[in-house]
């Protein structure tokens, strides 16, 4: 029980201060973020995956499980929202 509590203290701090740190880059830089932030999700995916796999604790591996499906939305979502971004940069064919 001490562990789940513990877990779930880091869960909150880290959602925390995520929120904020997002709220605080300004529009411009955005794109350029994008990148990074998806292989960031990325390696949180494949240790969401590792904590999960390895977790005798039913409690670890709920907690484990909403990990991946969160970071997984995450991961497909910034890719989709830095291809659209970069959509806006080609040229556009005249016909």
């Amino acid at each position: 029980m001490e562990d789940l509590i513990f877990n779930l203290f880091i869960f909150v701090l880290a959602s925390f201060v995520g929120f904020e740190l997002i709220t605080k880059v300004p529009p411009t830089l955005h794109t350029p973020l994008m990148s990074g932030a998806n292989a960031i999700s990325g390696i949180t995916l494949i240790g969401a995956l590792i904590i999960t796999g390895g977790s005798d604790s039913p409690y670890a591996q709920w907690i484990g499980f909403a990990a991946i499906v969160f970071a997984t939305i995450n991961v497909v979502g910034g890719f989709m929202v830095t291809d659209r971004m970069l959509e806006m940069f080609k040229k556009k064919e005249d016909n």
